[in-house]
């Protein structure tokens, strides 16, 4: 669909049914064009409208690295009677949008109309006509403004990874010479994003604003969740009275910060000197937990970088058994997540020499049985120990510490069979390597920031696909300019270094 009027396309309804239908009103010189990839590789081949741009210029800098040439398209031959529009160009175009800060996609293709060059060098399907000095129509080459925004919603998001795996490769790229161990040390955070909903307007009247069963007719695909939690401590000097058919004090009641919406989860890695970058991300609805986007971001990260890393900073969300024991390898030794300890159960647990749980009076716990939990977010083995004086024997001896359990049948304690219950506990976090670790979560609050700054916390979008697939070009525009600062500090060294040389 482009911005050609319906009395133009009734002139060619006959070809529009032709069973091999061709665009006549694209030459080939048009079509034997480059792609971003090879045009940036041949500057000076560029027709001299382009390399006059300024603007065209700088995005053949910005997003010329990528491999556009392997980039996966979609089928451009069907025979529905009119041409597909490619995705290169438009995916091009998105990141152009993003980084110039456009809200809109009319504001897009109003930008697009103003830089003719810029229409040329992203690879639209171009309209000749005799009219410009450029040789093409700008604005009947261009999709609709409301065909941007369907596009988005379609662009498969397999083709936007894609465009995440080239940059984390070209920064890997170019920073061989300066270390061989990027992503060694990662952090994982979710970042909150507030769907374009009257519901989460405070100056709207909605009946029901946070009743999960009352989707939002502005967006089908958000979902209610809490951004945060804490308890609603008054001072002594304005108390709340306790409720009396809740005998529950006020002032330690619960109170959460609900959205509408979706979260994106962001594995990131900081390298010292040269800045932060994004490794995997992945986008949900807001009602799922953290701890969700633990294994898919990881496997996209190991995929990418193609080994584990070996440290890791989490926050308090992340402490889950499985965490401490993705990180504990045998072939890397000394590895660990840093993650801060969460008071569940009231109780800090010890352990004997061989793993086993120590009771209240000091003493290992056997393991009496196990049994498979299906009931959390990854199915695991779970053991039962019991108290040590009662099983495999009783040994006729009282508890030492009197435990309130001794005459229910002693003490009972419930764990993970996996060693990553055990090292939950066993992690020292006041050592030196915990908080060197540690320090790798300002990657994601930086990486976060950037975000923010480019639009993701209020995404003028209504749908989740397009928000998906908006998010991931957003952190490949983020890696892009990290890219873009590694090769300009590169040269500020070369620089520096020749210089001294000249003047010794």
């Amino acid at each position: 669909m482009t911005s050609i009027s319906i009395v133009h396309w009734f002139a060619h309804l006959k070809q529009m049914w032709q069973p091999h239908f061709q665009p006549v009103l694209q030459p080939d010189r048009f079509e034997a064009r480059l792609n971003l990839h090879e045009l940036a590789q041949h500057e000076t081949s560029l027709p001299r409208f382009v390399q006059e741009s300024a603007v065209a210029m700088r995005y053949l800098h910005l997003l010329g690295p990528l491999a556009w040439d392997q980039f996966p398209e979609r089928d451009l031959l069907r025979n529905w009677g009119t041409p597909a529009e490619p995705h290169a160009p438009f995916v091009a175009a998105c990141l152009v949008k993003l980084d110039h800060g456009l809200v809109y996609m009319s504001q897009l293709q109003q930008y697009l109309n103003d830089n003719p060059a810029l229409v040329w060098l992203l690879g639209f399907p171009l309209v000749a006509s005799t009219e410009f000095s450029w040789g093409f129509d700008v604005k009947a080459s261009l999709p609709t403004h409301r065909h941007f925004t369907r596009m988005l919603r379609q662009v498969p998001q397999v083709s936007l990874q894609f465009l995440l795996n080239e940059t984390v490769r070209l920064i890997q790229a170019e920073l061989r010479t300066e270390m061989d161990n990027l992503g060694e040390s990662v952090s994982l955070d979710t970042k909150h994003i507030i769907a374009w909903v009257k519901e989460n307007n405070p100056k709207a009247y909605v009946t029901h604003r946070y009743d999960k069963a009352q989707q939002p007719v502005g967006d089908p695909d958000c979902r209610l969740g809490c951004k945060r939690r804490h308890n609603n401590h008054r001072t002594a000097s304005d108390p709340l009275p306790t409720p009396t058919h809740n005998p529950v004090p006020a002032n330690t009641l619960s109170v959460g910060e609900f959205y509408w919406g979706y979260a994106s989860g962001v594995i990131a890695t900081k390298v010292p000197d040269w800045g932060e970058f994004v490794l995997a991300e992945l986008t949900q609805p807001f009602n799922q937990s953290d701890v969700s986007y633990f294994f898919p971001l990881m496997a996209a990260t190991e995929r990418r970088l193609g080994f584990r890393p070996k440290f890791a900073a989490f926050d308090a969300a992340f402490d889950a058994f499985y965490v401490y024991e993705y990180f504990h390898q045998k072939e890397q030794p000394g590895g660990f997540a840093a993650v801060p300890f969460s008071e569940r159960g009231g109780h800090k647990r010890t352990f004997s020499e061989n793993g086993l749980p120590l009771c209240g009076a000091g003493l290992p716990m056997p393991l009496k049985s196990t049994f498979i939990s299906k009931t959390t977010l990854v199915e695991h083995e779970r053991g039962r120990h019991v108290c040590p004086l009662l099983f495999p024997e009783p040994s006729g001896l009282a508890c030492p510490c009197n435990h309130k359990q001794w005459p229910k049948g002693g003490c009972i304690s419930t764990l993970p069979t996996s060693i990553g219950a055990r090292l939950r506990y066993q992690l020292d976090r006041d050592s030196d390597a915990y908080k060197n670790a540690y320090k790798q979560r300002t990657a994601n609050e930086r990486v976060n920031s950037q975000a923010v700054a480019l639009g993701i916390e209020r995404p003028k979008i209504r749908n989740g696909q397009a928000i998906i697939n908006q998010n991931t070009l957003i952190y490949v525009l983020i890696n892009l300019r990290a890219m873009q600062r590694i090769r300009q500090h590169k040269t500020d060294k070369e620089t520096l270094a020749a210089g001294t040389h000249e003047s010794a």
